[in-house]
């Protein structure tokens, strides 16, 4: 017996994974194209080993933090911008009932339904839960897609380290000398990879999502390398 209660497969969507998804993509792509491009913008100036590591971890620690607190101040506001809405239509519900009905009615209308169709379905939601019908259709903030500050901020401080520990234990463990361009193939890699799983969790086109990270992680490596090679000649 087939339980209708039950989502079918084929309609699994990815769009209420939205908070977490984009703060924890851009975590591990920060990560790992940050961290890669400064221990690259160091070993182009010739710096010291030890010192290429100690910045990496630097940037990762520091990384982390940041996201984390930029990503928590960013949803954070967002929330209580949705709050903020959401109490200026519970406030005009109080004040103008039948105005704001009216205006259910019309928002239906405009999608498709007949009026005394529209009508029925306006009465019902305004009986059952007026402050989330109007939140959800004249808004357009779903009350099981509100976004989370905590979660969005721990999802991407945690992505960034995990991005950043990428180039860290790439250039931790291979040849000294040729750490560089392993760092390089190693971090590209990881980008790819990135790329791929968040278009595969999202739904969105892999090749166009993995072919944007590469060239975007591709370029701020070579321009930091490009640069610190010309600090290092300078000095």
């Amino acid at each position: 017996m087939t339980n209708n209660n039950t989502p079918h497969p084929e309609e699994t969507h990815k769009s209420q994974r939205g908070n977490w998804l984009r703060a924890a993509v851009l975590g591990v792509n920060d990560g790992i194209v940050s961290t890669s491009s400064i221990m690259l913008g160091l070993a182009a100036a010739n710096a010291d080993y030890k010192i290429i590591l100690t910045t990496g971890i630097a940037s990762l620690v520091a990384g982390a933090f940041s996201m984390a607190a930029g990503e928590f101040v960013s949803v954070a506001s967002q929330k209580d911008s949705q709050h903020a809405d959401i109490e200026i239509e519970k406030r005009a519900l109080k004040n103008n009932p039948k105005g704001e009905l009216e205006e259910l009615v019309a928002i239906y209308q405009a999608r498709g339904l007949d009026a005394h169709l529209a009508r029925e379905v306006a009465v019902e939601l305004h009986k059952n839960n007026a402050v989330e019908a109007h939140a959800r259709d004249e808004l357009g903030i779903n009350s099981r897609m509100k976004v989370n500050p905590l979660q969005a901020a721990s999802a991407s401080a945690f992505a960034f380290a995990i991005g950043s520990l990428v180039p860290i234990l790439t250039a931790a463990l291979a040849n000294k000398q040729h750490s560089a361009t392993i760092v390089v193939v190693v971090s590209l890699a990881a980008l790819a990879i990135s790329g791929i799983v968040g278009a595969f969790v999202g739904g969105g086109n892999r090749v166009i999502a993995a072919s944007r990270v590469l060239i975007g992680g591709g370029i701020a490596m070579a321009v930091t390398y490009f640069i610190g090679h010309l600090v290092g000649v300078s000095l």
